[in-house]
């Protein structure tokens, strides 16, 4: 056999020699495998709440070895949301949920499936990064307190600039009030001014003024934007639904089957910190306050931020589950705040003008009754069906 030149006279030893180079070129061409990417660790960090990688059982199973006991395929799917796989009747997936307390694995939609191979691919190899990597999750960890600190600057500034804003129409109302009183005293009783178009001028445009005082302050009534209570306990959204990437359904888990969001039972809080029983921030006092209310048995009085006058109905559930209403569309941005605060007025106006732009899926078989929007579709007549055309800017639907 010749290779390169060199004659071997037994075929055998020149295949043993190119298999001796080639694991040479494997072994000094080639690094370990570790977790692909920074991101691993940083996409970890939604499952370190519940889960450890050769720490034992936290609130979930121990996760090291786990790529060796199930499919990846399975895996990628189960992670990405694990409540599916329970209610079609997987029997892996079902037996892992009753295992461990029937407790829901929040679904993480957000990861893409090579995301998911990405931290399959950390945890396989023990947690640990290649040598020289830097930490995403260590850099995000080391800015935190900054950012919650930022965060709460600019609710503060905002709730502060609402406050002005009523100040100052408050002070224009009584300034305005004052100039017409010294208008007339002066108009009937001092008449130091003798002309009288000024004393008629600036009542009028006091009364202008004071005018649109009254209209501004009149819509307000029942409106709290930029509300901002302060709760019993100091829950961070932005911790728990942005950095720890926690669903919004996993805690307000009627959202999409009742009238109300609904505030989620202190059990719900425990399925995690009966293992997490330290903030990054607050340390160990506020999180104590949740097992202080289950050991006296008294509720935690969580205070509602964002309220509807008793007159109009509003169903969490139709926008949800039918309209596919995100929840941040009305609620803002909840992953970056400390403190809920209500950031839209949810006036009539404002929902109105969203049933005027918002599309509905015709496809839905409810909408079949509503032959004659079909029709001005086909005819071409109707450009898009919204929530208009059933019935969105009907009184009735609202208020009754």
């Amino acid at each position: 056999m010749i290779v390169n030149g060199f004659v071997f006279k037994n075929p055998l030893n020149a295949r043993g020699l190119i298999a001796f180079v080639s694991l040479l070129f494997l072994l000094f061409f080639t690094t370990p495998t570790f977790g692909q990417t920074a991101e691993a660790e940083k996409n970890f960090t939604i499952c370190k709440a519940c889960h450890t990688i050769g720490g034992g059982k936290l609130v979930g199973p121990d996760l090291k070895g786990v790529t060796e006991r199930r499919e990846e395929a399975w895996l990628i799917k189960f992670i990405q949301n694990s409540q599916e796989l329970v209610t079609a009747g997987d029997p892996i997936a079902v037996k892992v949920f009753e295992e461990n307390n029937k407790v829901p694995m929040p679904p993480n939609p957000q990861l893409s499936a090579e995301q998911v191979k990405d931290i399959l691919l950390y945890i396989k190899n023990g947690g640990k990064l290649p040598e020289g990597t830097i930490s995403e999750a260590t850099v995000s960890e080391s800015s935190t307190e900054d950012d919650l600190e930022h965060s709460a600057e600019l609710e503060e500034v905002l709730t502060k600039m609402e406050y002005d804003d009523a100040r100052h129409l408050q002070t224009t109302f009584i300034v305005m009030i004052v100039l017409i009183f010294i208008s007339l005293f002066d108009l009937f009783v001092t008449k130091i001014v003798q002309q009288r178009w000024i004393h008629t001028i600036v009542i009028l445009i006091s009364l202008i003024i004071g005018g649109e005082v009254i209209f501004v302050s009149a819509t307000n009534l029942g409106r709290q934007q930029f509300y901002q209570p302060e709760q019993p306990i100091w829950f961070s959204h932005k911790v728990h639904a942005g950095q720890n990437q926690i669903d919004c359904q996993y805690c307000h888990f009627t959202v999409d089957k009742s009238m109300h969001a609904g505030i989620p039972p202190t059990q719900v809080c425990l399925n995690c910190h009966n293992q997490v029983k330290k903030g990054k921030v607050t340390g160990e006092a506020e999180i104590a306050k949740i097992f202080e209310s289950v050991n006296n048995g008294q509720p935690i009085e969580w205070v509602k931020v964002h309220n509807l006058p008793d007159h109009v109905y509003f169903n969490h559930a139709q926008h949800v589950a039918i309209g596919k209403v995100d929840c941040e569309e009305c609620h803002g941005a909840v992953e970056k705040m400390d403190e809920i605060i209500q950031v839209e007025d949810l006036s009539m106006g404002w929902c109105i003008e969203c049933h005027r732009t918002r599309e509905i899926n015709i496809d839905n078989k409810f909408y079949d009754n509503y032959t004659k929007m079909h029709a001005q579709l086909a005819s071409g007549d109707l450009k898009r069906a919204t929530v208009t055309q059933i019935g969105g800017e009907d009184c009735q639907k609202c208020h009754y």
